[in-house]
C-alpha cells in the first residue's frame, strides 16, 4: 500500500429522526451547499410517503435503501493487454453510497411536480422492489453474473 488509508468522517445524525443514514442521504440530495433546501425536500418526501402508504416514511426509506444496495459489481482489470470486467463484492459504505446515488438519479429523472414528490415516488417504488434504481441494481448484478468466469482475476 502506497499511501495511508483515508479517514472516514462521522456525519452527525439528522435533527428529526436522529438517524445518520438520513443525514448522509440529505447530504447527497444537497446541491450547491443548500442544506436546508435538501432537508426540506427529504422531510417533505417522507411526509408524502406517509400519506400514500400509511406506514412511517423512515421505514419505507430504509427498506428502499436495502433493496437498492448492490451486493456485487464489475470492475475493469487489465491483464496482459486485455481488459476484463471482474466481478467483486461491494463494501458496505460503497453499497449505501451507490443506493443513494441511484435513488437520487432516478428520482431527478422522473416527471412529477416537485423534487419531494419525485423522491417519494422513487422511494416507494424501490421499497416495493420496482422502479429505475432497482432496475439499475439488477443490471449490475446481471453484469457481474455474466462475467463470473473472470472472478479469478480479482485483486
Amino acid at each position: 500500500m502506497r499511501r495511508k488509508k483515508a479517514d472516514t468522517r462521522r456525519v452527525n445524525s439528522d435533527p428529526i429522526y436522529n438517524d445518520q443514514v438520513v443525514a448522509r442521504f440529505v447530504n447527497c440530495v444537497m446541491v450547491d451547499g443548500k442544506k436546508s433546501v435538501a432537508e426540506r425536500i427529504v422531510y417533505d418526501a417522507f411526509s408524502v410517503i406517509e400519506e400514500r402508504t400509511t406506514e412511517p416514511g423512515i421505514d419505507v426509506f430504509h427498506k428502499a435503501i436495502n433493496n437498492v444496495a448492490p451486493l456485487v459489481e464489475v470492475r475493469s482489470r487489465r491483464v496482459g493487454g486485455a481488459t476484463y470486467q471482474v466481478p467483486i463484492e461491494v463494501r458496505p459504505e460503497r453499497r449505501t453510497a451507490l443506493a443513494f446515488r441511484w435513488i437520487i438519479q432516478f428520482s431527478r429523472g422522473r416527471n412529477d411536480k416537485s423534487m419531494a414528490n419525485r423522491l417519494a415516488a422513487e422511494l416507494i417504488s424501490a421499497s416495493k422492489g420496482e422502479g429505475g434504481a432497482i432496475k439499475k441494481k439488477d443490471d449490475t448484478h446481471r453484469m457481474a453474473e455474466a462475467n463470473k468466469a473472470f472472478a479469478h482475476f480479482r485483486f
